[in-house]
């Protein structure tokens, strides 16, 4: 085989890569691993571009050039690199900088670099002569992907999700959790509804190019079909942002050719509002103030029957019940857009760190959090894209981050529909966050359009009659391949063992959560740490080392207790060496020291867990968790304590730590029973007797427990 034949294999072997992409990535979840969604699709990204860099530099290899083709956005996306790149360099905590934060992973440094490679591998491997069809075929394959995601999800609507007949051969939705409801909520393979909703709102508007260009000339029922199924989907998700994404750039598309290309084709657009406006009729929207327009006695609210339906769903119980008070999902955003605005404050120039919004919020969050009702969630993001570029990386990261985007709607504005899909995107990110599918289509889309057009440097013809000539490689050649090779190799071994290692985690975590505590260490310890280093596990390994030197200890194994003890407190201390400003682990090691209070019944533990839980206030103030089990210690300490000077001090510190925990949240009973119950210890009984009535009588007025203690 010539070297013209090897390069065109080459150039055919990269272009399937990209479908491989933009088909897999939103259908690919496993239920084996920590995270089901996301984790997987991040891996495969990584497995795939590690596979396009590959031959992309054997291509150079073999015609002994380097192929970087330049573009507009050259300049804006050096500099965003460069401020993501010195975000790191200033992490409160680098290791989740560069790779992600577990659990979301999207996003760290090592996946910029991946999504940028991604972009050059496609805008240096495509071009306008050669491949404009393979990205028309490229844009066809994601609506085909995005036609199984929807096919698969719609049973779930009815109560017979796929994915649980996979995973657990039950054709019903009881595999999934409270937060995973799909009966009300649509989520499919993406993850979240939201998710699936920002992915249905890209993949509308490259729809709408192929049925309003008639590209389908013949298949315009198939194309009107498929949109009025993206629509309804994205209303059966809820997702506001998605909705609002696609009545905008649907708007604005209209308006766009009445008055700017004049090609006004009235036929096609009844159709389009008749797309968008019998699904709303049919199912609504799920935002009250339109729904309660909708409200006709022929028209059954879809979502209705399907609460019916559903009788697992713990929301149903939950409407039911007065105790409850669901937080509007907007009032609660505004409130961590507020903290994200602090953070961008508190530090300006670089963030807290790529992807550091989840320890980063403890610094700041706003003491109205506490009476929502997601109170006690971790937010990992600020749940506004812009807004989390701005606390993690800072006004340098946020404005390169806007002068990019500006850059690309330069662009893309001299194709509408591209334009639209992509702007659907900051829409969608402004209410929410970026994801692995969305991000595929935020770096590449540009591509898309920069390969279809003029933009591009034009590509000279050189060495026609050496492309001809049979391989013969020189000594540099083979050591370049061989060197390619071999890092090619270790990427693909670390994306392996990295999948692996968050196999047994969860494992681990399974085994955790059975009581077989053993057998998580052992997942943990000679499993997943050997093959990839996360702190994460490391502060699990604490906790569940302690567990165990707590049972030994009880077993009369008081050697092995020991030994246990002090293999815990040396991985907690690892992790918060390498994580100091994570509050989360220092909770760990205040949990931990109280397991060996609990075994030695010495104050030293006990006091180093209230030194632990000092540390985690500072970094965390308005956390009434931190001060409501700073009370219960401090109460404990004083039952311990026999000197009457300390007595009357823990006595002190544990009224002052509960008051503190009921200012910062009102309405936590379990706050106010610990109070009564401390007031009562201290023979404070006139305030303790107020203490539960104003439970009973403002709070819970059926709380068992404030009852007994009355009766008491």
């Amino acid at each position: 085989m010539d070297k013209k034949n090897i390069i065109t294999l080459i150039n055919k072997i990269i272009k399937h890569l990209y479908f491989f992409l933009f088909f897999f990535t939103p259908l690919i979840m496993c239920p084996l691993t920590s995270e089901l969604f996301e984790f997987n699709k991040m891996l495969f990204i990584y497995l795939v571009a590690t596979f396009i860099a590959f031959f992309w530099f054997l291509k150079m290899i073999l015609l002994k050039k380097i192929i970087l083709k330049k573009t507009p956005l050259d300049c804006f996306i050096f500099i965003f690199l460069l401020s993501q790149i010195v975000s790191t360099f200033f992490s409160i905590d680098f290791h989740t900088s560069f790779f992600g934060y577990y659990g979301r992973f999207n996003g760290g440094l090592l996946s910029i670099f991946t999504y940028i490679i991604l972009f050059y591998g496609f805008v240096s491997n495509f071009s306008k002569k050669t491949d404009e069809d393979w990205v028309d075929l490229l844009l066809k394959t994601s609506l085909i992907s995005s036609t199984i995601v929807i096919l698969w999800g719609l049973p779930g609507k009815f109560g017979h999700d796929l994915s649980c007949l996979i995973f657990t051969g039950r054709f019903d939705n009881s595999c999934w959790t409270e937060q995973f409801r799909p009966a009300e909520r649509m989520f499919s393979t993406l993850g979240q509804p939201n998710w699936l909703g920002a992915y249905l709102a890209i993949n509308f508007f490259i729809a709408l190019y192929y049925f309003y260009e008639k590209k389908f000339e013949n298949k315009s029922l198939i194309l009107i079909f498929y949109l009025f199924l993206n629509f309804s989907t994205i209303l059966f998700t809820r997702s506001r942002s998605a909705f609002v994404a696609v009545i905008f750039g649907l708007s604005f598309f209209l308006i766009y050719i009445f008055f700017a290309r004049k090609f006004f084709i009235k036929k096609k657009v009844i159709i389009l509002i008749a797309i968008v406006i019998f699904p709303i009729l049919i199912f609504k929207t799920g935002i009250n103030k339109i729904d309660k327009y909708l409200n006709f006695n022929l028209l059954i609210t879809f979502s209705k029957v399907n609460k019916i339906k559903d009788k697992n769903s713990s929301q149903i119980k939950n409407y039911f019940s007065p105790k409850i008070k669901i937080t509007e999902s907007f009032d609660i955003r505004k409130i961590v857009w507020k903290g994200a605005i602090e953070l961008g404050k508190l530090y300006p120039f670089f963030g807290t760190g790529v992807e550091t919004f989840a320890y980063a919020y403890y610094f700041v969050r706003p003491k109205e959090h506490n009476l929502t009702s997601e109170w006690d969630y971790l937010y990992n993001k600020a749940h506004n894209e812009y807004l989390n570029y701005l606390a993690t990386t800072g006004f340098f990261g946020l404005g390169s981050y806007l002068i990019m985007i500006f850059g690309v709607l330069a662009i893309l504005f001299s194709n509408i529909y591209l334009f639209l899909a992509y702007f659907s995107i900051l829409i969608t990110n402004f209410f929410g966050f970026s994801t692995t599918t969305i991000n595929l289509f935020f770096y590449l889309m540009p591509a898309f359009l920069l390969t279809t057009s003029d933009y591009l440097e034009k590509e000279k013809e050189k060495n026609k009659e050496r492309n001809k000539e049979s391989i013969d490689l020189t000594a540099i050649q083979k050591l370049s391949l061989l060197i390619s090779s071999i890092f090619t190799f270790y990427f693909l071994f670390f994306i392996f063992k990295y999948w692996l290692a968050d196999y047994y985690y969860a494992k681990s975590d399974l085994a955790f959560k059975a009581n077989q505590y053993q057998l998580a260490a052992f997942y943990i310890k000679d499993k997943a740490l050997k093959l990839k280093y996360e702190h994460v596990y490391e502060d699990k390994l604490s906790y569940i080392l302690a567990n165990l030197a707590f049972l030994s200890f009880y077993q009369k194994e008081k050697n092995l207790a020991l030994s246990l003890k002090n293999l815990s407190i040396f991985y907690n201390n690892h992790s918060l060496s390498k994580s100091p400003k994570n509050v989360l682990y220092w909770k760990t090691k205040a949990k931990i020291y109280y397991l060996f209070y609990q075994m030695d019944l010495d104050p030293k533990n006990l006091e180093i867990a209230i030194s632990a839980l000092k540390q985690a206030q500072k970094l965390s103030p308005t956390d009434p968790k931190i001060s409501y089990t700073l009370a219960f210690f401090y109460s404990v300490l004083y039952d311990e304590i026999k000197e009457t000077t300390k007595k009357q001090f823990y006595k002190q510190k544990s009224i002052q730590a509960i008051n503190y925990t009921i200012e910062l949240k009102n309405d936590m009973v379990e706050a106010y029973l610990l109070k009564g119950q401390l007031l009562k210890k201290y023979k404070n009984i006139d305030e303790a007797k107020k203490t539960f009535q104003y439970i009973l009588q403002n709070l819970d007025p059926q709380n068992e427990e404030a009852k007994k203690e009355l009766i008491e």
